[in-house]
């Protein structure tokens, strides 16, 4: 039911998304992926879960990545294929696709690990895990604040949201075998008020 929900209000939002995103003060997402992507290697394989209208993989489009996105509303998909064309694109909820193993030299999750019912948030790390290169890196913006599963208005449409507390999310990362290199709590303000949001940069060991 979450990710019916999840798909309707995305490809409802999908022609506005993006203006309304653009208008949002201080979000760190830029800084966090240029990061990223500075510690990769030439060639590297990136996969973006919940890549949404491709906004993200776009700004890394001409460093020569292997750019693979995973998003579950079509619209969203259609945008991100038309910003993006050198990467790949599957259709799917990210909680349940799977990759072979060692596949990725990074993954990142920006603003969507929310949208999963928290309870498989710990075996949604695990799969990360799985799917990394030894020394492969995860960057992904979570709850900071502990949220049962809700679903209600958001932006114009019925949309679900979920998520474990700050502390609650380190301890599920490093239980999922990945060590954590960077974690902060960046507050922004959203056209409708301020929030905030758990920015964790995790590595698997070799």
């Amino acid at each position: 039911m979450s990710t019916q929900i999840v798909q309707m209000g995305y490809d409802a939002l999908a022609p506005r998304f993006g203006e309304w995103a653009a208008q949002v003060e201080g979000d760190p997402w830029t800084r966090y992926l240029d990061d990223l992507a500075a510690r990769l290697p030439a060639g590297a394989h990136m996969l973006d879960l919940g890549c949404g209208n491709g906004s993200k993989l776009s700004r890394l489009g001409d460093r020569g990545f292997e750019l693979t996105g995973v998003d579950i509303p079509r619209e969203q998909l259609r945008l991100a294929g038309d910003a993006v064309r050198a990467a790949t694109f599957v259709h799917g909820d990210f909680a349940e696709v799977d990759f072979e193993p060692v596949r990725f030299d990074a993954v990142t999750a920006l603003y969507s690990v929310v949208h999963v019912p928290r309870e498989e948030h710990e075996a949604l790390f695990r799969r990360i895990r799985s799917w990394l290169a030894p020394r492969g890196l995860f960057l992904a913006s979570l709850s900071h604040a502990r949220s049962e599963d809700w679903t209600g208005e958001w932006l114009g449409v019925e949309m679900f949201f979920s998520g474990h507390d700050a502390e609650t999310n380190r301890g599920l990362i490093r239980d999922a075998g990945l060590e954590l290199l960077r974690d902060e709590l960046v507050w922004m303000r959203e056209p409708e008020a301020e929030v905030a949001f758990l920015w964790v940069l995790v590595r698997r060991p070799s």
